[in-house]
């Protein structure tokens, strides 16, 4: 296979992984190269993502590695023959490399869980209101970017309106609700579009209410894409310095302990569309 100058998020993750895998096994790069039959050098291209390995040697790999979890192996090596050249790959060379690799992750994602406190999600939101949203951005952004991070959000919403859907939960606050991004019209058709989304059998949208005493377990937005095997999901944040993507198992522990904290504090799913109810009302 050729080497890549760019590996993109999922190829670095599988990398990631194929490591951690050799390090369990208490093995040096030199001596997996040697059970393996190649040299060293290729074991480190395989492990930093800029050489893709096939299927084949992938399960050879995982049995030198002595990996009895067939889940995770099926998992890895369908990752190791993906081809996909996804929607997304349009935008490439147009937006931040971080757009790309979300949508990819979503595509792969057994389910999606979302926590968010100031915006809506952005899986739910109209194009109206993401279009406010990006068009508000400091320094402020040209039309023509404006217009490709609208397109390229809209058409992630592909994952929860496609014929086979993932699962998907999300956990808004109260404030994201009432905040009135682009206008009083803009807002009151976002709550109607939640409203219509959460009545879908594989979409569940829960309230994080203001009444709430003490509430301090989260601080910002959460993005959690489960995966086939739990050692593969993955967890999207919004830094300071852009997005980040975290997947090991003691951050993953975290997030998850995290989101069901949140989950049961929040109204249900009948009580939440009766407060966007009323919130549709008072607009």
């Amino acid at each position: 296979m050729g080497t890549r100058r760019e590996p993109t998020a999922r190829q670095l993750r599988l990398a990631v992984e194929l490591r951690r895998l050799r390090d369990a096994a208490g093995l040096s790069a030199r001596e997996a190269a040697a059970l393996l039959g190649v040299n060293s050098v290729q074991i480190s291209q395989i492990e930093s993502g800029t050489t893709g390995v096939s299927e084949q040697r992938l399960r050879r790999l995982a049995a030198l590695y002595a990996c009895t979890d067939e889940a995770l192996v099926d998992a890895l090596a369908a990752m190791a023959s993906d081809r996909t050249r996804g929607w997304w790959e349009e935008y490439r060379g147009q937006l931040p490399t971080s757009f790309l690799d979300l949508s990819e992750l979503e595509h792969h994602a057994a389910y999606r869980w979302d926590v968010d406190f100031l915006h809506v999600p952005g899986l739910l939101q109209t194009e109206d209101y993401a279009r406010a949203l990006f068009s508000c951005r400091v320094p402020q952004l040209p039309e023509q970017d404006v217009d490709l991070r609208v397109r390229h959000r809209m058409q992630r919403r592909v994952i929860i309106g496609d014929p086979s859907p993932i699962p998907y939960v999300a956990l808004v606050h109260e404030a994201a609700l009432r905040i009135r991004v682009g206008g009083r019209a803009t807002s009151r058709a976002q709550l109607a579009r939640i409203l219509e989304l959460s009545e879908a059998d594989h979409v569940t949208v829960r309230v994080i209410p203001f009444e709430l005493d003490d509430f301090s377990d989260v601080t910002a937005a959460m993005v959690y894409a489960g995966a086939v095997a739990p050692q593969l999901d993955t967890v999207v944040r919004d830094g300071p310095h852009g997005t980040v993507f975290v997947d090991s198992a003691a951050q993953l522990r975290v997030f998850r302990t995290l989101f069901r904290r949140v989950e049961a504090v929040s109204l249900e799913p009948a009580q939440s569309r009766d407060l966007m109810q009323r919130l549709v009302k008072e607009l």
